[in-house]
C-alpha cells in the first residue's frame, strides 16, 4: 500500500522530476507533485510524493527531513488526509451577498 508524504520548504527552482529523482534514492516513487498557485501559476514551495510502501516512505522521512535540497532544507513528513474546506465566498460570509442594498 502506498504512502503519501508532504514535502515543504521546496526551492522554487525545483521540478517534479527533481523531487521524484531525490525520493527515488529511498525507494520506489509512485508520483511526485509540486503545488502551484491557481491564480499565478507560481510554485507554492511545497508538494507531495507518493512512495510505493510505508517502509520506503519512512526511509525517505529519515533520509530527507531537514536536509538540503536545491539550497533549502526541506521538511518531509507523512501527509495528513486532505480536509474538506469551504471556500469563503467573495459575496460575504453569509453567502447571500449585498442584501437590501446595505454596504
Amino acid at each position: 500500500m502506498s504512502t503519501r508524504l508532504y514535502v515543504g520548504n521546496v526551492s522554487f527552482k525545483a521540478t517534479e522530476k527533481d523531487l521524484g529523482d531525490l525520493f527515488a534514492q529511498a525507494g520506489e516513487v509512485v508520483s511526485a507533485r509540486l503545488i502551484k498557485d491557481a491564480a499565478t501559476g507560481r510554485m507554492r514551495g511545497f508538494g507531495f510524493v507518493e512512495m510505493s510502501s510505508k517502509e520506503d516512505a519512512m526511509k525517505a522521512i529519515t533520509m530527507f527531513n531537514g536536509k538540503p535540497f536545491l539550497d533549502r532544507n526541506i521538511v518531509v513528513n507523512e501527509a495528513k488526509p486532505r480536509e474538506r474546506r469551504e471556500r469563503e465566498s467573495s459575496r460575504g460570509r453569509s453567502g447571500f451577498g449585498n442584501i437590501g442594498g446595505r454596504k
